[in-house]
C-alpha cells in the first residue's frame, strides 16, 4: 500500500471537524423543527411505527422500547437510550410530557427511576401532536446505520417543542439552554406571527411573558430583562421557590415552600437548610421537615416571635431556593 505524505495540521482538522458535525447532528442538539435530539426522535417514532404504544392503547415493558430503538435505530448505549426515554416522561423535567410512564420513573429528589425490565410505557395525546401525521408524506425518511429500516429525518411536528418543553445540549463548540415555556400562550404567539410575519418582538413578548417552568417556580426577572433575553436569545432567568405562611394551635408559625426551581433536587435543598438550622445560621428556624407527596410541601417550623421574611431572604441568598438559569437560544 502506497504511503501518502500529509500534515499533521490538515488531518487534525478534518477528523475533528468530522467528529464534531457527529456529535451536533447525530446526538447533542436538537433540531429546531420538532425540537427533538436524534434518540429522543427515534424512541418516539419506534415506540408509535413498530409497537403502537398510542395514548389509546396499553403499555409495555420499557425494556421493549429500549431494545426496539437499539436494534433498529440507535446504537448506542441502553443505559443512555433509556435515561433519555425517562426524562420525556417526567412531570418535573418536561414542561409537556411526551411518554405516559407507569411505574417508577424517578422523582424530583433525585431517585432514579426502576430498571427499564420493571416499568411500563406508552405516548401520551401530545406526543401524537408530534408524530401523528407521519404516515402523509409529511417528511423525509432516511437509511438506519445498516440499510434495514428507514427513520423520519425530523418529526412532523404541530406545535413548537423546542420552545414549550425546552432543550440542553452541549456539543463541540456548540451548546443550547432554552427554557420551556406554556403551550397556549405560545400557540397564540404563533397565530399573531403567522398573521403578520413583521411582527415585533415587542408585541411577541406581551404573549409569550416568560419561561413556564415545569416546578412551577417564581421567575423574578423585569419585563426589560426578559424583553432583551428573547431579542437576543441569551440572558440569566433568575428562580425562586413560592412559600405561604401558615398557623397551626398554641400559636406556632410554620413556613411552607410549595415550589422549587426548576432542575433543583428537592432532598437536597431539604438538606442544605436543615444543615443551616443545625449550625444556627437562620435562628429564626428550629426544624425543616418534608411532607411532599404528589406536590411540593416542605414545612418550615419558625421560632417564637421569628419573621418569616428574614428567614426565606437568608434561605434564598444561602440555598438552591433561588437559583439562575442560564438561558443561550
Amino acid at each position: 500500500m502506497p504511503i501518502i505524505e500529509t500534515s499533521l495540521e490538515k488531518e487534525s482538522r478534518d477528523r475533528y471537524l468530522t467528529y464534531a458535525l457527529s456529535v451536533v447532528s447525530s446526538r447533542a442538539l436538537p433540531d429546531i423543527r420538532d425540537g427533538l435530539k436524534p434518540v429522543q426522535r427515534r424512541i418516539l417514532y419506534d415506540m408509535f411505527k413498530f409497537l403502537h404504544l398510542v395514548p389509546t392503547g396499553t403499555y409495555r415493558k420499557s425494556a421493549a422500547v429500549v431494545g426496539g430503538v437499539l436494534a433498529r435505530f440507535h446504537p448506542h448505549g441502553d443505559t443512555a437510550c433509556y435515561e433519555a426515554m425517562v426524562r420525556m416522561a417526567q412531570s418535573f423535567s418536561m414542561r409537556y410530557p411526551l411518554v405516559d410512564g407507569q411505574g417508577n420513573f424517578g422523582s424530583i429528589d433525585g431517585d432514579s427511576a426502576a430498571a427499564y425490565r420493571y416499568t411500563e410505557a406508552k405516548l401520551t395525546a401530545l406526543a401524537m401532536e408530534l408524530i401523528g401525521e407521519i404516515d402523509e408524506e409529511t417528511v423525509y425518511f432516511r437509511d438506519n446505520f445498516d440499510g434495514t429500516q428507514v427513520e423520519p429525518v425530523v418529526l412532523p411536528s404541530r406545535f413548537p417543542n423546542l420552545l414549550v418543553n425546552g432543550a440542553m445540549g452541549i456539543a463541540v463548540g456548540m451548546a443550547t439552554s432554552i427554557p420551556p415555556h406554556n403551550l397556549r400562550d405560545t400557540i397564540k404567539a404563533l397565530l399573531e406571527l403567522i398573521d403578520d410575519s413583521e411582527v415585533t418582538i415587542e408585541r411577541l413578548v406581551t404573549t409569550i411573558r416568560g419561561p413556564d417552568f415545569p416546578t412551577g417556580c417564581l421567575v423574578l426577572n423585569t419585563r426589560k430583562e426578559l424583553n432583551e433575553m428573547y431579542r437576543t436569545g441569551r440572558g440569566q432567568i433568575r428562580m425562586r421557590g413560592e412559600w405561604k405562611l401558615e398557623e397551626a394551635s398554641r400559636g406556632k408559625k410554620f413556613i411552607v415552600v410549595t415550589s422549587v426551581p426548576y432542575s433543583i433536587d428537592k432532598s437536597q435543598l431539604v438538606e442544605k437548610i436543615a444543615n443551616l438550622i443545625i449550625d444556627r445560621k437562620v435562628p429564626q428556624l428550629v426544624d425543616v421537615r418534608d411532607e411532599s407527596t404528589d406536590v411540593v410541601r416542605v414545612v418550615l417550623e419558625l421560632a417564637p416571635a421569628a419573621e418569616p421574611d428574614t428567614a426565606m431572604a437568608y434561605l434564598f441568598k444561602n440555598t438552591p431556593l433561588e437559583t439562575n438559569f442560564a438561558v443561550n437560544m
